[in-house]
Protein backbone atom coordinates (compact mmCIF):
# COMPACT_ATOMS: atom_id res chain seq x y z
CA UNK A 1 0.00 0.00 0.00
CA UNK A 2 1.40 3.18 -0.91
CA UNK A 3 2.46 5.82 1.83
CA UNK A 4 0.38 8.44 1.05
CA UNK A 5 -2.73 6.18 1.54
CA UNK A 6 -1.43 4.46 4.79
CA UNK A 7 -0.80 8.28 6.34
CA UNK A 8 -4.36 9.31 5.16
CA UNK A 9 -5.89 6.08 6.91
CA UNK A 10 -3.69 7.02 10.35
CA UNK A 11 -4.34 10.46 10.25
CA UNK A 12 -8.12 10.78 8.79
CA UNK A 13 -8.34 14.12 10.41
CA UNK A 14 -5.55 15.88 8.25
CA UNK A 15 -2.75 16.10 10.68
CA UNK A 16 0.60 15.34 9.54
CA UNK A 17 4.28 16.33 10.14
CA UNK A 18 5.56 19.36 8.50
CA UNK A 19 8.07 17.24 5.83
CA UNK A 20 4.12 15.31 4.70
CA UNK A 21 3.16 18.83 3.95
CA UNK A 22 5.79 19.83 1.79
CA UNK A 23 5.55 16.77 -0.15
CA UNK A 24 1.97 17.23 -0.24
CA UNK A 25 2.40 20.74 -2.12
CA UNK A 26 5.06 19.27 -4.09
CA UNK A 27 2.79 16.50 -5.23
CA UNK A 28 -0.61 18.88 -6.08
CA UNK A 29 2.03 21.05 -7.67
CA UNK A 30 3.41 18.32 -10.08
CA UNK A 31 -0.27 17.63 -11.19
CA UNK A 32 -1.27 21.03 -11.79
CA UNK A 33 2.08 21.65 -13.92
CA UNK A 34 1.43 18.31 -15.47
CA UNK A 35 -1.92 19.15 -16.53
CA UNK A 36 -0.98 22.73 -17.78
CA UNK A 37 1.99 21.15 -20.12
CA UNK A 38 -0.23 18.28 -21.19
CA UNK A 39 -2.57 21.35 -22.48
CA UNK A 40 -0.25 23.36 -23.49
CA UNK A 41 1.16 20.75 -26.19
CA UNK A 42 -2.19 20.10 -27.52
CA UNK A 43 -3.18 24.05 -28.03
CA UNK A 44 0.38 24.35 -29.68
CA UNK A 45 -0.76 22.11 -32.51
CA UNK A 46 -3.41 24.15 -33.00
CA UNK A 47 -1.87 27.77 -32.55
CA UNK A 48 -3.57 29.20 -35.69
CA UNK A 49 -6.98 28.47 -34.71
CA UNK A 50 -6.94 29.89 -30.98
CA UNK A 51 -5.26 33.15 -32.48
CA UNK A 52 -7.94 33.86 -35.25
CA UNK A 53 -10.59 32.59 -32.66
CA UNK A 54 -9.07 35.48 -30.02
CA UNK A 55 -8.84 38.21 -32.74
CA UNK A 56 -11.86 37.99 -34.07
CA UNK A 57 -14.16 39.93 -32.15
CA UNK A 58 -11.15 42.67 -32.38
CA UNK A 59 -11.12 42.81 -36.14
CA UNK A 60 -14.79 42.39 -36.31
CA UNK A 61 -15.79 45.26 -34.38
CA UNK A 62 -13.22 47.74 -36.27
CA UNK A 63 -14.71 46.82 -39.45
CA UNK A 64 -11.89 45.01 -40.83
CA UNK A 65 -11.64 41.39 -42.50
CA UNK A 66 -10.51 38.23 -40.49
CA UNK A 67 -8.08 37.37 -43.84
CA UNK A 68 -4.84 38.73 -43.31
CA UNK A 69 -4.15 38.78 -46.90
CA UNK A 70 -7.05 41.11 -47.80
CA UNK A 71 -6.22 42.92 -44.12
CA UNK A 72 -2.72 43.98 -45.67
CA UNK A 73 -4.62 46.12 -48.48
CA UNK A 74 -6.41 48.19 -46.94
CA UNK A 75 -4.50 51.39 -46.15
CA UNK A 76 -5.51 54.73 -44.43
CA UNK A 77 -8.34 53.95 -43.01
CA UNK A 78 -9.08 55.18 -39.05
CA UNK A 79 -11.23 52.92 -38.31
CA UNK A 80 -9.67 49.86 -39.84
CA UNK A 81 -6.08 48.23 -37.79
CA UNK A 82 -3.31 46.58 -39.76
CA UNK A 83 -2.09 43.49 -38.15
CA UNK A 84 1.49 43.20 -38.12
CA UNK A 85 4.10 41.22 -36.84
CA UNK A 86 7.62 42.42 -36.49
CA UNK A 87 10.98 40.21 -36.48
CA UNK A 88 11.76 36.56 -37.33
CA UNK A 89 11.67 34.97 -34.09
CA UNK A 90 8.31 36.43 -33.00
CA UNK A 91 6.01 34.21 -34.45
CA UNK A 92 7.69 31.31 -32.87
CA UNK A 93 7.80 32.79 -29.22
CA UNK A 94 3.92 34.22 -30.29
CA UNK A 95 3.02 30.62 -30.83
CA UNK A 96 4.60 29.74 -27.42
CA UNK A 97 2.70 32.38 -25.44
CA UNK A 98 -0.38 31.65 -27.39
CA UNK A 99 -0.02 27.85 -26.28
CA UNK A 100 0.72 28.54 -22.53
CA UNK A 101 -2.05 30.64 -22.51
CA UNK A 102 -4.29 28.11 -23.59
CA UNK A 103 -2.99 25.75 -21.66
CA UNK A 104 -3.80 27.44 -18.35
CA UNK A 105 -7.16 28.61 -19.03
CA UNK A 106 -8.30 25.09 -20.44
CA UNK A 107 -6.44 23.15 -17.26
CA UNK A 108 -8.06 25.41 -14.65
CA UNK A 109 -10.14 22.71 -13.75
CA UNK A 110 -7.55 20.44 -12.83
CA UNK A 111 -4.76 23.20 -10.80
CA UNK A 112 -8.31 24.65 -9.35
CA UNK A 113 -8.97 20.98 -7.77
CA UNK A 114 -5.66 20.60 -6.96
CA UNK A 115 -5.47 23.93 -4.90
CA UNK A 116 -8.11 23.15 -3.02
CA UNK A 117 -7.41 19.47 -2.52
CA UNK A 118 -4.31 21.08 -0.46
CA UNK A 119 -6.52 23.13 1.56
CA UNK A 120 -9.60 20.36 2.49
CA UNK A 121 -7.46 18.61 4.83
CA UNK A 122 -7.47 20.84 7.11
CA UNK A 123 -11.05 21.43 7.36
CA UNK A 124 -13.29 19.15 9.32
CA UNK A 125 -15.25 16.13 7.42
CA UNK A 126 -18.19 17.52 7.34
CA UNK A 127 -16.78 20.50 5.17
CA UNK A 128 -14.78 18.44 2.52
CA UNK A 129 -17.98 18.31 0.60
CA UNK A 130 -17.17 21.35 -0.30
CA UNK A 131 -14.36 20.44 -2.54
CA UNK A 132 -16.42 19.69 -5.52
CA UNK A 133 -18.86 22.43 -5.18
CA UNK A 134 -15.53 24.36 -5.40
CA UNK A 135 -14.16 23.06 -8.46
CA UNK A 136 -17.87 23.02 -9.85
CA UNK A 137 -18.75 26.90 -8.84
CA UNK A 138 -14.99 28.36 -9.37
CA UNK A 139 -14.57 26.56 -13.67
CA UNK A 140 -17.86 28.22 -14.68
CA UNK A 141 -17.14 31.50 -12.69
CA UNK A 142 -13.88 31.53 -14.31
CA UNK A 143 -14.82 30.55 -17.76
CA UNK A 144 -18.13 33.41 -17.38
CA UNK A 145 -15.58 36.07 -16.97
CA UNK A 146 -13.41 35.08 -19.85
CA UNK A 147 -16.62 34.38 -22.02
CA UNK A 148 -17.75 38.19 -20.74
CA UNK A 149 -14.57 39.71 -21.66
CA UNK A 150 -14.58 38.07 -25.46
CA UNK A 151 -18.00 40.14 -25.35
CA UNK A 152 -16.73 43.27 -24.44
CA UNK A 153 -13.78 42.85 -26.36
CA UNK A 154 -15.87 44.53 -29.81
CA UNK A 155 -16.83 47.52 -27.71
CA UNK A 156 -13.50 48.28 -26.19
CA UNK A 157 -11.80 47.82 -29.79
CA UNK A 158 -13.88 50.49 -31.18
CA UNK A 159 -13.33 53.17 -28.53
CA UNK A 160 -9.52 52.75 -29.21
CA UNK A 161 -9.53 52.16 -32.48
CA UNK A 162 -11.63 55.50 -32.47
CA UNK A 163 -8.54 57.92 -31.40
CA UNK A 164 -6.91 57.24 -34.86
CA UNK A 165 -6.44 60.53 -36.57
CA UNK A 166 -8.14 61.01 -40.35
CA UNK A 167 -5.35 59.69 -43.11
CA UNK A 168 -3.21 57.49 -40.50
CA UNK A 169 -2.69 53.77 -40.68
CA UNK A 170 -3.08 52.46 -37.44
CA UNK A 171 0.14 49.41 -37.70
CA UNK A 172 -0.81 46.78 -34.46
CA UNK A 173 1.40 44.50 -33.52
CA UNK A 174 -0.13 40.90 -33.21
CA UNK A 175 1.80 39.93 -30.01
CA UNK A 176 -0.03 43.22 -28.46
CA UNK A 177 -3.82 42.67 -29.60
CA UNK A 178 -3.03 39.11 -28.27
CA UNK A 179 -1.49 40.61 -24.78
CA UNK A 180 -4.53 43.00 -24.20
CA UNK A 181 -7.12 39.85 -25.35
CA UNK A 182 -5.11 37.54 -22.54
CA UNK A 183 -5.62 40.51 -20.12
CA UNK A 184 -8.58 40.98 -20.44
CA UNK A 185 -9.23 36.98 -20.64
CA UNK A 186 -7.73 36.73 -17.08
CA UNK A 187 -8.81 39.95 -15.34
CA UNK A 188 -12.39 39.40 -15.70
CA UNK A 189 -12.32 35.75 -14.87
CA UNK A 190 -10.26 36.72 -11.70
CA UNK A 191 -13.14 39.34 -11.02
CA UNK A 192 -15.69 36.49 -11.25
CA UNK A 193 -13.65 34.63 -8.74
CA UNK A 194 -13.94 37.29 -5.77
CA UNK A 195 -17.32 35.71 -4.73
CA UNK A 196 -15.65 32.50 -4.52
CA UNK A 197 -13.17 33.46 -2.43
CA UNK A 198 -15.32 35.42 -0.27
CA UNK A 199 -17.08 32.43 0.38
CA UNK A 200 -13.74 30.14 1.13
CA UNK A 201 -13.06 32.74 3.74
CA UNK A 202 -15.85 32.44 5.31
CA UNK A 203 -16.00 28.37 4.85
CA UNK A 204 -12.72 28.77 6.98
CA UNK A 205 -14.14 31.37 9.62
CA UNK A 206 -11.87 33.74 8.31
CA UNK A 207 -14.27 36.41 7.52
CA UNK A 208 -18.33 36.27 8.59
CA UNK A 209 -20.77 37.26 6.73
CA UNK A 210 -22.30 40.21 9.00
CA UNK A 211 -18.56 41.37 8.11
CA UNK A 212 -19.24 41.83 4.38
CA UNK A 213 -22.44 43.13 4.22
CA UNK A 214 -21.31 46.13 6.71
CA UNK A 215 -18.79 46.91 4.08
CA UNK A 216 -20.86 46.46 1.12
CA UNK A 217 -20.83 50.36 0.13
CA UNK A 218 -17.12 50.28 -0.29
CA UNK A 219 -17.10 47.08 -2.19
CA UNK A 220 -19.72 48.34 -4.39
CA UNK A 221 -17.52 51.36 -4.82
CA UNK A 222 -14.43 49.04 -5.44
CA UNK A 223 -16.32 47.11 -7.88
CA UNK A 224 -17.08 50.32 -9.80
CA UNK A 225 -14.02 51.38 -10.06
CA UNK A 226 -12.14 47.84 -11.36
CA UNK A 227 -15.03 48.58 -14.07
CA UNK A 228 -14.15 51.86 -15.30
CA UNK A 229 -10.55 50.65 -15.19
CA UNK A 230 -11.35 47.25 -17.03
CA UNK A 231 -13.14 48.40 -19.69
CA UNK A 232 -11.41 51.63 -21.23
CA UNK A 233 -14.71 52.78 -22.97
CA UNK A 234 -16.33 56.37 -22.14
CA UNK A 235 -19.85 54.90 -22.11
CA UNK A 236 -21.25 54.39 -18.49
CA UNK A 237 -23.25 51.51 -19.68
CA UNK A 238 -20.27 49.86 -20.77
CA UNK A 239 -18.57 50.11 -17.49
CA UNK A 240 -22.07 48.81 -15.61
CA UNK A 241 -22.40 45.91 -17.87
CA UNK A 242 -19.40 44.97 -16.22
CA UNK A 243 -20.03 46.13 -12.65
CA UNK A 244 -23.37 44.65 -12.36
CA UNK A 245 -22.67 41.15 -12.45
CA UNK A 246 -20.16 41.13 -10.20
CA UNK A 247 -22.41 43.30 -7.65
CA UNK A 248 -25.15 40.50 -7.90
CA UNK A 249 -21.90 37.49 -7.40
CA UNK A 250 -21.01 39.74 -4.27
CA UNK A 251 -24.12 39.92 -2.75
CA UNK A 252 -24.90 36.45 -3.63
CA UNK A 253 -21.98 35.61 -1.54
CA UNK A 254 -23.03 37.92 1.32
CA UNK A 255 -25.77 36.10 1.44
CA UNK A 256 -24.77 31.90 1.44
CA UNK A 257 -21.90 33.72 4.12
CA UNK A 258 -24.90 35.03 6.51
CA UNK A 259 -26.60 31.11 5.91
CA UNK A 260 -23.69 29.64 7.00
CA UNK A 261 -23.07 31.69 9.44
CA UNK A 262 -26.18 30.82 10.97
CA UNK A 263 -25.83 26.96 10.49
CA UNK A 264 -22.40 27.20 12.30
CA UNK A 265 -24.21 29.00 15.28
CA UNK A 266 -26.74 26.48 15.43
CA UNK A 267 -24.02 23.15 14.64
CA UNK A 268 -21.90 25.14 18.07
CA UNK A 269 -24.70 25.33 20.24
CA UNK A 270 -25.51 21.53 19.43
CA UNK A 271 -21.96 20.29 20.50
CA UNK A 272 -19.16 19.22 18.62
CA UNK A 273 -19.51 16.58 16.40
CA UNK A 274 -17.59 13.49 15.68
CA UNK A 275 -14.85 14.41 14.16
CA UNK A 276 -14.35 17.51 16.51
CA UNK A 277 -12.85 17.99 19.62
CA UNK A 278 -14.57 18.79 23.11
CA UNK A 279 -13.98 22.59 24.21
CA UNK A 280 -11.83 21.94 27.58
CA UNK A 281 -13.31 24.10 30.41
CA UNK A 282 -9.82 26.02 31.79
CA UNK A 283 -11.86 28.12 34.87
CA UNK A 284 -9.61 27.72 38.54
CA UNK A 285 -11.52 26.88 40.92
CA UNK A 286 -10.93 26.69 44.89
CA UNK A 287 -9.37 23.16 45.98
CA UNK A 288 -9.37 24.69 49.51
CA UNK A 289 -6.06 24.50 52.51
CA UNK A 290 -2.55 23.02 51.30
CA UNK A 291 -3.26 20.68 54.50
CA UNK A 292 -6.22 19.71 52.94
CA UNK A 293 -5.15 18.59 49.92
CA UNK A 294 -2.28 16.70 50.86
CA UNK A 295 -4.47 14.68 52.77
CA UNK A 296 -6.75 13.97 50.32
CA UNK A 297 -3.51 12.88 48.30
CA UNK A 298 -2.74 10.41 50.52
CA UNK A 299 -3.30 6.24 49.47
CA UNK A 300 -6.21 5.22 51.86
CA UNK A 301 -6.16 1.06 53.22
CA UNK A 302 -8.34 -0.78 51.19
CA UNK A 303 -11.46 -1.81 51.97
CA UNK A 304 -11.67 -5.41 53.81
CA UNK A 305 -8.20 -6.00 54.24
CA UNK A 306 -6.90 -6.66 58.11
CA UNK A 307 -4.18 -3.88 59.69
CA UNK A 308 -1.08 -5.11 60.02
CA UNK A 309 0.14 -7.14 62.85
CA UNK A 310 2.87 -5.34 65.13
CA UNK A 311 6.09 -7.17 65.73
CA UNK A 312 6.83 -8.86 68.73
CA UNK A 313 9.18 -6.88 71.17
CA UNK A 314 12.89 -7.75 71.35
CA UNK A 315 14.27 -10.38 73.23
CA UNK A 316 15.96 -9.13 76.43
CA UNK A 317 19.76 -10.11 76.10
CA UNK A 318 21.43 -12.91 77.44
CA UNK A 319 22.06 -12.82 80.98
CA UNK A 320 19.53 -10.18 81.64
CA UNK A 321 16.96 -11.29 84.35
CA UNK A 322 13.28 -9.88 84.90
CA UNK A 323 13.49 -11.33 88.76
CA UNK A 324 13.21 -8.94 91.58
CA UNK A 325 16.40 -8.57 94.12
CA UNK A 326 15.81 -10.87 97.08
CA UNK A 327 14.59 -9.04 99.66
Amino acid sequence: MPQSIRNKEKRPEGRMPLAEHLRELRNRLAKALLAILVVTIAAAFHYKGIVNFSTKPVLDSVGCPTSFAVLAQKTADPTCARITINGLLTPFTLALKVSLMAGVVLASPVWLYQLWAFVAPGLHRHERKYAYAFVGTGVPLFFGGAFFAYRVLPTTARVLIGFTPHGVDNLLPLDDLLDLVTRMVVVFGLAFEMPLLLVMLNLTGMLSGRRMLGRWRGMVMGITIFSAVATPSTDPLTMLALAAPIWVLYFSAVGFSLLNDRRRARSEAAGPGDDEAADLDLTPQDVGAAEAVAAGLSPAAPSGTRPARSSPPAAAPAGSSDRSPAA
